[in-house]
């Protein structure tokens, strides 16, 4: 479980110490304030931690072999010209320090880079053990109809696609989980096929359908609504055993295009997820989503999870981070300020 995260000169932030629950943690926050960049850099570096366990074949993590990964992850997953690109802009050479440290501190590791670095990475503290459970990047659009032939076309061409849809469609394309886990698995299933209306299939030409059963037939991803895809992409790897016990899920803006009844399905889900095992990482600026996490958890749907929120703001030195274990303890969020504003509107018109 990832403890702390601990990072200064990324990007917008000038420093940000941020304490996560081992369940749900849920960073808010307006455009531009930095949401998806802690998401990334949490997840580059867990998830070059997860791909060295499965290369390394028993061999324990070197400083090498770890930074030349992480760096090449990094500058995958974010895209920038250089690495350097992602320390925070200021006049002078400037460094981007990262710290991670998990509940068992064999997995702890720290890393630094340049303003001036182009895919340098200096390793100041190497972990003991590579992670030993994967990581899942959701992004905010579905990828469910990219999967046929993505992953090979992305590996032998440059294409400016983030390389968490390419990690993500190799998760999906995986087979389906047999083992002690099942009836776990089909409990967490029950209320996601519900909300889906049928259940996700994979053909072996590598296309997904969702099949809605005898009466109404299997239909092709691209036929079926984008909000219920992104359902599906979380039902396919609960499906796999991805996302099981141990396994973290970073999920950039889950609202995008869902519909408030299915909204309120995945915030089910997570809780679900959460009360699993499983870490759940979300960057989001929808009231209508915490409010739904907030009803469950405030009618006893699940008294032993434990959120953690975190407030991202604007300030003249960049961008700061409050956090708490309620909404109510990260300040004011103005995308959230606005929704109640416009709600109250509405009830004062006269109709």
């Amino acid at each position: 479980m990832l403890e702390n995260l601990h990072v200064r000169n990324l990007t917008v932030f000038p420093e940000a110490n941020l304490q996560f629950s081992k369940n749900l943690n849920i960073i808010i926050g307006e455009n531009s304030t930095g949401k998806s960049h802690l998401l990334k850099i949490a997840y580059g570096a867990l998830s070059t931690s997860w791909e060295g366990n499965r290369k390394a074949k028993g061999s324990s993590p070197t400083k090498t072999l770890i930074q030349t990964h992480l760096a090449e992850k990094l500058v995958n997953i974010f895209r920038p010209a250089s690495l350097g690109r992602l320390t925070r802009r200021k006049q002078g050479r400037e460094r981007c320090e990262v710290k991670l440290t998990f509940s068992n501190s064999q997995f702890d590791f720290a890393f630094s880079f340049a303003s001036n670095s182009k895919t340098e990475v200096s390793m100041e503290q190497v972990p003991q053990s590579w992670l030993n459970a994967p990581s899942v990047y959701l992004p905010t659009r579905e990828l469910l109809t990219l999967s046929p032939n993505f992953v090979a076309f992305y590996e032998g061409h440059y294409l400016e696609f983030e390389e968490t849809w390419r990690d993500t469609c190799l998760l999906l394309g995986a087979p389906l989980y047999r083992g002690i886990k099942e009836k776990q698995i089909q409990e967490l299933l029950k209320p996601l096929e519900l909300a889906m209306g049928g259940s996700v299939e994979l053909d072996t030409h590598g296309r997904f359908y969702l099949n809605q059963g005898a009466s109404r037939g299997r239909f092709e991803m691209s036929l079926v609504a984008e909000g219920q895809r992104k359902l599906a992409m979380l039902a396919r790897l609960v499906a796999t055993g991805v996302l099981l016990e141990q396994g973290v899920l970073f999920w950039d803006e889950p609202e995008a295009n869902l519909n408030p009844r299915l909204l309120r399905q995945v915030a089910e889900s997570l809780i679900h997820l959460s009360h699993g095992g499983v870490q759940v990482f979300l960057a989001t600026h929808s009231l209508f989503l915490l409010r739904e996490i907030e009803i469950l958890m405030a009618h006893g749907y699940d008294r032993k999870i434990e959120p953690r929120f975190f407030g991202l703001h604007f300030s003249e030195g960049g961008v700061v981070v409050e956090q708490g274990d309620s909404i109510d303890q990260v300040g004011n969020i103005a995308t959230l300020d606005e929704n109640l504003a416009q709600t109250d509107r509405f009830l004062d018109a006269d109709h």
